[in-house]
């Protein structure tokens, strides 16, 4: 059995190095592509919190009124961020885009005192912002509240576009990284399929069998998967040092479940197919093994 296990080792090295590089490669092809979806999500969800709602101020409100409505718009749960624009602010911000001053020709100033605020994304809906429309307009210090309703529906229907092309992308890409691996494997382990034989041939059960060879496949998936995240953190720091925008997008947690994801795929899927290879050859006849 000694000298058996020393001449399985050698056969078998070459075979194990090719199997671990095809699916290190393959793992990192799903990174990268998981790593789009992750930054096509955080970018849908930029867009969507830019998205700005304003409140007007009646004219004739107290200041009291003016104050309890700050404080009612920044304790509600879909604001992100809020600012409250003066009459005065307001005046600013419009001579600042380039418009002409009324100065001479009006004495009081037109524009109204506001509350804009930006809402998180799960809100960025047009239902949504109806509600929120509709609950502010009930209050006695708004005379009007607007946001881009176009700008939104529009948004929307790109992101769920986008969102489901992804989607049918990861998931094919998925399958198909499943079987490529799957394939991967059975290939490797066809080259020790007479080894597997000769020891059943002299007597050694399945469990003795499988058992190395299982032990060998999970370590071989680790490494795969760890070759792979290697990878893919090389791309996202090289991208990130070459469009240094990009980086705003980054979501660590999401980043460590896709990481967590592609070891645990690496590990699953090559001490599954391993142990069914085993399992196979020891069920075949040695006439065709051949």
């Amino acid at each position: 059995m000694v000298q058996l296990g020393k001449g399985y080792a050698k056969r078998s090295t070459p075979s194990y190095l090719m199997s671990i590089i095809g699916v290190s490669v393959v793992l990192f092809l799903l990174g990268v592509m998981g790593w789009f979806v992750i930054n096509a999500n955080k970018l849908g969800e930029y867009f969507k919190e830019n998205v700005e709602v304003r409140v007007y101020v009646r004219e004739s409100v107290s200041s009291k009124d003016s104050l309890a409505l700050v404080s009612y718009i920044a304790s509600q749960p879909y604001t992100k961020s809020y600012e409250y624009v003066s009459k005065d602010l307001a005046k600013q911000k419009y001579l600042a885009d380039g418009n002409k001053d009324w100065g001479a020709v009006l004495d009081k100033n037109p524009l109204p005192a506001s509350v804009n605020f930006k809402i998180k994304s799960q809100y960025a809906t047009t239902d949504s912002l109806n509600k929120i429309q509709n609950d502010l307009t009930q209050n006695i210090a708004v005379s009007d509240v607007q946001y881009n309703q176009s700008l939104v529906t529009n948004l929307n229907n790109i992101i769920s576009k986008i969102s489901l092309i992804l989607l049918v992308v990861a998931i094919v890409i998925s399958v198909l990284v499943i079987i490529l691996i799957d394939n991967t494997i059975r290939l490797a382990m066809f080259s020790n399929r007479f080894l597997i034989k000769t020891m059943q041939m002299v007597g050694a059960t399945r469990w003795f069998i499988a058992k190395p060879m299982d032990v060998r496949a999970l370590l071989n998936g680790l490494l795969s998967g760890l070759i792979a995240v290697g990878g893919v953190v090389g791309v996202i720091i090289v991208s990130e040092k070459w469009l240094p925008e990009i980086r705003a997008l980054r979501d660590y947690p999401l980043l460590s479940l896709l990481f967590f994801g592609i070891i645990l795929l690496g590990i699953g899927i090559s001490l599954l197919s391993t142990h069914r290879s085993v399992i196979k050859y020891l069920k075949m006849k040695l006439d065709d093994l051949y």
